[in-house]
């Protein structure tokens, strides 16, 4: 009888993954914190982020061919996988804690700066983000039944690069805005022609709720920085 998990190396793993976790959960207000936002805020937001990740808020309906959906039958105990095709509807929605929450911080980030007349910073953010979102572009892959795929570090690291790049003396707001909107135009908006193609009856962007690649990327860039 083969064995796919092996208890060596197993539990240590799962173990690194949990301490991971509950050190990610504990350092996004502390992130957002460093973007100038009060602590009450941003546990506010986080919390909201958190309970947000389980409302998905449907956007547009597109047909698409379906080529590997199953319909299962059970008759007498014994269930039946029958194959079909045809034209089917995928849902494309938007995440209310993964996405929407993380995009309106980097848009009202935006704003203020140009609001306090930052025009250099704001400048600075648009350009790393336009960047970041066709590397981002150029790594995420369409992924068959599942969606648009990525390394799921890449984006937090390439947005911290360039906001140290582009602004040493302020990459906060940089990493965040490149990475949040970043991911969302490079891997979500420039891939939605090839949601046809993923044979998949929902697509989420944001898709994971809270610890998705658009929440986490601006939260780990800017705590990289």
């Amino acid at each position: 009888m083969r064995r796919y998990i092996f208890v060596p190396f197993a539990f240590p793993f799962f173990i690194l993954l949990f301490f991971f976790f509950f050190i990610i959960i504990f350092s996004i207000p502390h992130a957002f914190t460093k973007l100038g936002i009060p602590p009450f805020i941003a546990y506010l937001l986080f919390f909201i982020s958190l309970l947000g990740s389980t409302v998905n808020i449907p956007i547009k309906e597109i047909e698409r061919k379906a080529t590997h959906a199953y319909h299962r039958i059970t008759f007498w105990g014994i269930t039946y996988t029958i194959p079909r095709t045809g034209q089917e509807k995928t849902i494309i929605a938007i995440n209310l804690g993964g996405a929407i929450i993380p995009i309106s911080i980097a848009l009202y980030i935006m704003i203020h700066l140009l609001l306090i007349q930052s025009y250099s910073l704001l400048l600075k953010t648009l350009i790393a983000m336009l960047i970041a979102s066709l590397i981002f572009h150029l790594f995420a892959k369409p992924v068959r039944g599942i969606g648009i795929a990525m390394p799921a570090f890449l984006p937090p690291l390439i947005a911290a690069s360039l906001s140290i790049l582009f602004a040493p003396e302020n990459p906060a707001v940089v990493a965040y805005v490149s990475g949040t909107l970043g991911t969302l135009i490079g891997a979500d908006i420039l891939n939605l022609k090839k949601i046809k193609e993923l044979d998949t009856p929902f697509a989420s962007i944001g898709g994971a709720g809270t610890f998705d690649g658009i929440f986490l990327a601006g939260i780990i860039a800017v705590l990289l920085v």
